[in-house]
């Protein structure tokens, strides 16, 4: 087969592929929206007297919203792909940077610069939206315009100061080897390693204040918990969330002596004690199942088989041509093949979704397990359901939804795993 239909047949299946992902992606979300409005206004039965009929309803809203802005964005991101990639949109600025800077490196970099810088703009916007409009609409921001522009500067600013070094080691191995996509891929592993250090110990710092959990009932459960299920960590951490947010949560982050359990504030004012405990025997879970080496592990093949991929398509010149990227712009500029994959992979990408979903699922009934094991299964249901309630998150999802996008299970499916018939009380 001639180079130009192969190109042709690559174009085609391109602009197949995202016609589809992104139809898939809106019909799920109509579905959502659909489900959880039919079911808007009756409580679930296995939650009747526990959730309230306007929290119900405020979780339905809420959630309505919050997808329908999706399907926007959705939209809107199709279009900027379609105009990056068939369109010519990549082809254009790569022509003006060759034409200004030449091809070396230091032109490679800054076209992949211009493009970050781009995507950034073209998402400020729905950022604004989500943060002063839909989370201010159902009471959940508390960010100011000054702290969410101090957030966005020092998030570009550390963007650039990390990815660039990666980035042009990336640049300069696809010069001098062969092997490059190997080579390429132990820096990025070595990156990545290095981050699950780096993040909690100095970056997570720049954004939020960290402060020990103060001495008192929970800290004395939780000590506690650390000692029966024999989980030493750096410490325990509580997080000014509420300066930004009113939703709760918690997380478990880092490896080896950086390994540590971050609290919101906000749960802290929404939990009691024994509740917290059951949280944070739910997180400890997580690191005793295997569930963060596992991630790591997976993460590390995944992107092993990526770097092979782009390996071998940045010496196909259909890869360029049939993305819309023309031959007379292809002379050494290997940041014209990352740009292209960046592009093309999450398109192709939506329809394994479901894989990572379920297998995420999967990890928190293990851990749901393993904390009711440790501390008290009615404490981490009441926990989860306080959490559900105050955070606006639906009780009545769409299956389908559910299935493809949902990282954690419906609530009704987390009390059912645990054991519990029915929704224990939920303080007020």
């Amino acid at each position: 087969m001639s180079a130009s239909r192969i190109s042709l047949f690559c174009s085609l299946g391109f602009a197949a592929a995202l016609l589809l992902a992104t139809a898939l992606r809106l019909w799920l979300g109509l579905r959502q929206i659909r489900h959880v409005q039919r079911h808007r206004e009756r409580v679930p039965e296995a939650f009747a007297g526990v959730i309230g009929v306007e929290a119900h309803r405020k979780a339905a809203d809420y959630t309505s919203a919050r997808q329908r802005v999706g399907l926007w964005h959705t939209l809107f991101s199709a279009v900027v792909v379609l105009g990056w990639t068939l369109l010519g949109g990549l082809q254009w600025l790569a022509g003006l940077n060759s034409a200004a800077f030449g091809s070396g490196l230091g032109a490679q970099l800054l076209l992949l610069a211009e493009f970050g810088l781009i995507g950034a703009l073209l998402d400020l916007p729905w950022d604004l939206w989500r943060t002063f409009g839909l989370e201010s609409r159902f009471g959940f921001n508390r960010s100011t315009p000054a702290l969410f522009a101090a957030d966005q500067l020092k998030g570009l600013l550390l963007g650039a100061a990390l990815m660039a070094p990666l980035a042009l080691l990336v640049l300069w191995l696809m010069r001098i080897s062969d092997w490059w996509w190997l080579w390429a891929w132990a820096g990025f592993a070595g990156f990545s390693l290095a981050m699950m250090v780096i993040f909690p110990t100095w970056i997570a710092p720049l954004f939020n204040r960290f402060e020990p959990l103060p001495d008192g009932e929970v800290k004395t459960r939780a000590q506690d918990l650390m000692r029966r299920c024999g989980f030493a960590l750096q410490g325990l951490y509580v997080m000014d969330g509420s300066r930004r947010s009113a939703h709760a949560n918690a997380y478990f982050t880092g490896i080896g002596s950086a390994r540590r359990v971050v609290l919101f504030d906000t749960l802290l004012g929404q939990l009691d004690a024994l509740q917290i405990e059951a949280v944070l025997a739910h997180e400890v879970g997580h690191y005793k199942r295997r569930h963060i080496q596992q991630r790591l592990v997976l993460t590390l093949a995944m992107s092993l088989g990526g770097f092979a991929l782009l390996g071998w398509l940045a010496s196909r010149s259909w890869f360029y041509t049939g993305l819309g990227f023309q031959p007379d712009l292809l002379a050494g500029n290997a940041a014209a093949a990352l740009i292209l994959f960046s592009l093309a992979l999450p398109v192709f990408g939506v329809f394994v979704t479901p894989l990572g979903a379920g297998w995420s699922r999967r990890h928190e009934f293990e851990a749901d397990a393993y904390a009711a094991e440790h501390s008290d299964a009615h404490a981490l249901g009441s926990a989860l359901l306080r959490m559900y309630r105050d955070n606006a998150s639906t009780l009545t999802p769409d299956p389908w939804f559910v299935r493809f996008y949902y990282s954690h299970p419906p609530a009704l499916q987390r009390l059912a795993r645990l054991g519990l018939p029915a929704a224990p009380a939920v303080p007020a």
